[in-house]
């Protein structure tokens, strides 16, 4: 076996251990979601929730999420091929620094809730900012605990330890749907602040036994020298997340003037978020420490290799994800959430929101892993650059429509779309200007991808057609695994390589299981 060879095995192996993870968080995630629709429907309620959920997440994202991928893990990944005693010295000082910087910020943001969520919301909207600012205060001590477990995950990523990060959204969306179960009745929407809380703390024991043998100290003398690397790396993340930031504001903004715009687009962005999880995360999170190495050793060769056959899978998998939620959209939704305070014409208006959704998926997803590749790189600077452009795209898109037409905050969801694709765009025309992708069959790997996938979408909405008298639940059962079989049968009769990559790996797994 060449030494591409095995470092893509070793890839797809990850890939598939985070995937069992995020296909346990999802599924659980679709028991979280229906189980707030089921209690407080769309409405000014759930639209509270996730203006406040803005805050703690745009501060976790501000100083672990965006430096987990970008920075940490191919820091830490070299010192982690070292001497232990430095790794840990490296780990305990950007211990130390993120600790007291969240919680400088989460002070900060209980104090000042109140002018956080007028930002956010606006002055028009009473009811929105007195339900949302209790939440915001209720909320910001599980940023303190996130952050925690999302440098434990940094840590654990860098020594080739997948498994137990994978399930930390899983324990969250279980904390969740307790929150939400045990304390609606007591709390209100609250008991959704309460369920983060209790999924945060979760997040966070699980991963300890990952951590058995650590040697962590409070770090407070001379800063260990590769503390300097991370933050030069980690700059352009925060330009980039504050670029986000930004853009959340100009689209909460928007979106809170119009009624359970903020819910609806809540519950259409959960569907779009499993293949997401699914297929970008994982195979994005398998590939960077790969990506990593290899950049360092200048392993050009292998980096190419990996990168494009990282981006063939996202395309083997996302094209017929997004062909069926396509076909099947409004069958999904009312299997999802239609039960309790969710009534059909609820689902009626989130199908239309995922559908308006579903062009910028394929392009989101391959965005994932394009910008890995540029952390792998240690170039952290242009996906983040990207990052502002691509805003501009959300409103040269979004605003006209908003004005000149009568789609409402359909408008916004439309802006969100071409921001994906325009994002995606301009960050592979980056990438292949000094990693040349030419000669490693993309091209062809879209176009059967496609055509399989189009195919695939003529037989499920033909038997959606037929099976219109049918229960939700039987007609994505029965359209859905005739359509993954349709699929996989076509990817045999196109010759499509990832698709027999993928196969062989998992054939390799099991063989090495059973040895």
């Amino acid at each position: 076996m060449t030494k591409p060879d095995s470092a893509l095995r070793s890839v797809a192996v990850a890939a598939l251990l985070i995937a069992l993870g995020n296909i346990a968080s999802r599924l659980v995630g679709f028991i979280r979601e229906p189980t707030i629709a089921y209690f407080f429907a769309r409405g000014v309620e759930v639209d509270a929730f996730q203006l406040a959920w803005t805050v703690p997440s745009t501060i976790y994202d501000l100083l672990i999420a965006g430096a987990v991928s970008a920075a940490l893990v191919p820091i830490f990944s070299e010192y982690a091929e070292g001497e232990r005693d430095e790794f840990w010295r490296l780990v305990s000082g950007v211990l130390s620094l993120a600790l007291a910087a969240l919680t400088a910020l989460t002070a900060l943001a209980v104090w000042h809730a109140p002018l956080l969520i007028a930002a956010l919301a606006g002055p028009d909207q009473a009811e929105l900012r007195t339900l949302a600012t209790p939440l915001v205060r209720w909320l910001m001590p599980a940023v303190l605990l996130m952050g925690l477990s999302g440098l434990a995950t940094a840590v654990l990523h860098a020594q080739q330890r997948f498994l137990l990060p994978a399930f930390t959204m899983v324990v969250f969306n279980l904390g969740m749907v307790l929150g939400v179960v045990l304390l609606h009745e007591q709390l209100g929407i609250n008991s959704l602040a309460a369920g983060a809380l209790l999924g945060a703390l979760g997040q966070v024991a699980l991963q300890l036994p990952g951590l058995r043998g650590v040697r962590l100290r409070l770090a407070l003398g001379q800063p260990h020298p590769a503390l300097k690397r991370i933050l030069r790396l980690y700059a352009p993340v925060a330009l980039g997340i504050a670029f986000s930031v930004v853009g959340t504001l100009i689209d909460r903004r928007l979106a809170a003037g119009f009624e359970a715009a903020l819910s609806t687009m809540r519950y259409a962005t959960t569907l779009i978020q499993l293949p997401l999880g699914l297929v970008a995360s994982a195979v994005a999170l398998a590939v960077l420490p790969t990506l990593a190495r290899q950049s360092a050793s200048a392993d050009e060769m292998s980096f190419r290799a990996t990168l494009a056959m990282g981006l063939k899978v996202v395309l083997l998998l996302i094209l017929p994800a997004t062909a069926g939620l396509a076909v099947l959209a409004e069958p999904i939704v009312a299997l999802v959430f239609q039960r309790g305070a969710f009534s059909a014409d609820d689902s009626a208006a989130t199908a239309v929101a995922l559908l308006l959704y579903l062009p910028g998926l394929p392009a989101a997803a391959l965005d994932q892993v394009l910008i890995f590749a540029f952390y792998a790189r240690k170039n952290t600077l242009t996906p983040n650059l990207i990052q502002g452009a691509a805003i501009g795209v959300y409103l040269l898109v979004a605003l006209p429509l908003l004005w000149l037409s009568d789609l409402g905050f359909l408008a916004l969801v439309l802006g969100n779309s071409a921001q994906w694709v325009g994002h995606a765009l301009i960050t592979y025309l980056l990438l292949t200007r000094s990693v040349p992708l030419e000669g490693l069959r993309l091209g062809e790997a879209m176009r059967k991808g496609l055509i399989a996938s189009g195919i695939m979408a003529l037989v499920v909405g033909a038997l959606d057609w037929l099976g219109s008298e049918l229960a939700p639940w039987a007609i994505v059962m029965l359209a859905g695994s005739v359509g993954a079989s349709v699929y996989a049968l076509l990817c045999v009769a196109l010759r499509i390589e990832a698709f027999g990559f993928f196969v062989a790996a998992v054939r390799s797994r099991i063989a090495a299981r059973s040895a």
